[in-house]
């Protein structure tokens, strides 16, 4: 087995997050859902913003989480089967990047988002599935990379490497981020004239910046634990055999049962709150779109201190799950407070207040789980594929039921509402995994 807590292998790992969460900073949080609903849009707060997508009339923002919602499904589909393929062959590292490409070259497609009814340009429909495919590539790639966690780190050195690696990701995230806002904010500097040019650059550059970084984590990164097997399986079915396996030994483990219900709802709310929160300022609030991306990379700085706050406390404090409990408990006090938002003011204190713990409750789910898997399994993949498919379920509701219920009340704080019970039901179950906690959590 590769050498654990090995400081090269670390840091290429880490560096994995560096290139990839530029996607995630620029693409799901700043830029694109900003260029998206301002393209989209009337720009008149009394009406709402209709699009065709394929023939069919959506509302704007709804349309944007439906998209979401699908790419996370295709995700949950598709993950065990490739999980189990590279378990068995021990070659992850190919279908990281397989992803990896896949969401790059997609970012760079989005290049041609235009939509411009003068000039007769019209490339939403193209645009939203380059956007799904993007989505597609940055989450399945994270399949293969958390499952070299407890392969490349101890469990007594999971908590901090994890953090690691979303520091490394909020850094690099933001050094290209400030790149972007050079075109977007002075794009006379460059002699650009056309206004939806310095948005669509910074989605090639994201791409391009992914790829190259990339290279780093496949460069050192060991090719996979090999567990080869000379008999022939059916691959369409092997990997969802392999989720019931695991699943059959998690049932052995009421620690990891309980912790996984508990993420299954908290999820639901994290990544969607991330992912809508941009549109939910510009729709609800107003904001120019400078000050949502402006107010969006303070809340990835602020992400970093957060997110080694959070191993601290872990590590030398609570424990994890009391710092769980903790930190859901404060998203539903967030939620709460999203409602009743209708200052600027308010609205950039809240995204201080999420900013600090979004980072946090990310990196220490992925240690949580991570440290009570078996250390010696072969099956790691399998292991963290059930882990990513119960988070991306979780995302299609989450995101399915935002998008729904904003259409049915016409207002995305009715939406922020929902998302508040399911960080209920999440802070229960934790406060249940409390009663099997095992002494080292």
């Amino acid at each position: 087995m590769q050498q654990r807590n090995d400081k090269k292998v670390v840091r290429s790992w880490a560096f994995f997050d560096w290139a990839n969460s530029a996607y995630n900073l620029v693409i799901t949080s700043t830029i694109f859902p900003a260029y998206y609903t301002a393209i989209t849009s009337d720009k008149d707060p009394a009406t709402i913003d209709y699009v065709t997508f394929f023939g069919k009339k959506f509302v704007n923002s709804a349309l944007y989480s439906y998209a979401m919602a699908f790419a996370f499904l295709v995700i949950a589909i598709i993950s065990p089967i490739l999980s189990s393929v590279a378990d068995t062959r021990g070659n992850k590292k190919i279908f990281m990047k397989m992803f990896t490409y896949l969401g790059a070259l997609a970012c760079c497609g989005l290049f041609f988002f235009e939509i411009d009814e003068a000039k007769g340009i019209n490339t939403l429909n193209f645009s939203v599935i380059m956007f799904v495919l993007a989505a597609i590539g940055f989450w399945g790639s994270l399949v293969f990379y958390n499952s070299y966690l407890p392969e490349i780190a101890t469990v007594d050195k999971q908590d901090s490497v994890s953090a690691k690696g979303f520091t490394y990701g909020y850094v690099g995230s933001i050094i290209l981020q400030i790149v972007c806002f050079v075109f977007v904010f002075k794009p006379d500097w460059f002699g650009i004239e056309n206004p939806s040019i310095p948005a669509r650059l910074s989605f090639l550059m994201v791409g391009i910046w992914w790829i190259l970084f990339a290279q780093i984590p496949f460069k050192n990164l060991p090719k996979g634990s090999p567990n080869y097997q000379e008999e022939k399986k059916n691959i369409m079915t092997s990997g969802f055999k392999e989720l019931n396996k695991v699943w059959r030994q998690l049932k052995q483990m009421k620690y990891l049962k309980r912790f996984l219900f508990a993420f299954f709802f908290y999820s639901m709310g994290v990544q969607t709150v991330m992912l809508v929160a941009t549109i939910f300022g510009e729709k609800e609030l107003q904001l120019p779109t400078e000050k949502l991306i402006a107010t969006i990379l303070i809340l990835q700085i602020v992400a970093i201190p957060g997110a080694m706050l959070m191993s601290y406390l872990s590590t030398k404090k609570f424990g994890n799950i009391n710092v769980l409990i903790g930190v859901v408990a404060i998203w539903i006090g967030c939620c709460i407070a999203a409602y009743y938002l209708h200052t600027e003011l308010q609205f950039y204190a809240l995204a201080g207040v999420i900013g600090m713990i979004m980072g946090g409750i990310q990196s220490l789910s992925r240690s949580t789980y991570s440290k009570f898997l078996p250390q010696d399994s072969p099956d790691h993949t399998s292991f963290f594929s059930f882990y990513d498919v119960t988070e991306k379920v979780a995302l299609v509701f989450g995101l399915f039921s935002f998008g729904y219920i904003e259409e049915l009340t016409q207002s995305m704080r009715n939406s922020v509402i929902a998302l508040a019970l399911f960080f209920v039901l999440g802070l229960v179950f934790l406060v249940f995994v409390k009663k099997v906690e095992p002494k080292n959590a």
